[in-house]
């Protein structure tokens, strides 16, 4: 017979078992994958999404502060408060970059 370690661990969490060497190291293993995987996972999406100041939006597409107060009003990049301050979606930014929006 043939059981996931990991699948009795979760449906019988007080069972005491005997466990193959091999066994314990495929679950180990498993579990660091797993880890490993939500890890990265959340690295990605740090990485992928930033909120820059409206001055330095200003500054990557080359407009006036006025003309993000404008756009914002117009729904075509809308700022976002973050701690109090306005910031801008940088993927925004970049589809705006990239001729979207």
């Amino acid at each position: 017979m043939n059981l996931n370690f990991i699948d009795v661990a979760e449906q019988y969490p007080e069972l005491n078992i005997t466990v193959k060497v091999g066994d314990l190291i495929k679950a180990i293993d498993y579990c660091v994958s797993k880890t490993k995987q939500e890890l990265e996972l959340q690295i990605t999406d740090a990485k992928a999404e930033t909120y820059p100041s409206p001055k330095r939006v200003s500054e990557i597409l080359d407009v006036d502060l006025s003309t993000l107060w404008r756009w914002n009003k117009r729904g075509y990049l809308c700022h976002t408060e973050v701690g109090g301050k306005r910031r801008y979606k940088m993927s925004d930014v970049n589809a705006i970059l990239k001729g979207g929006k």
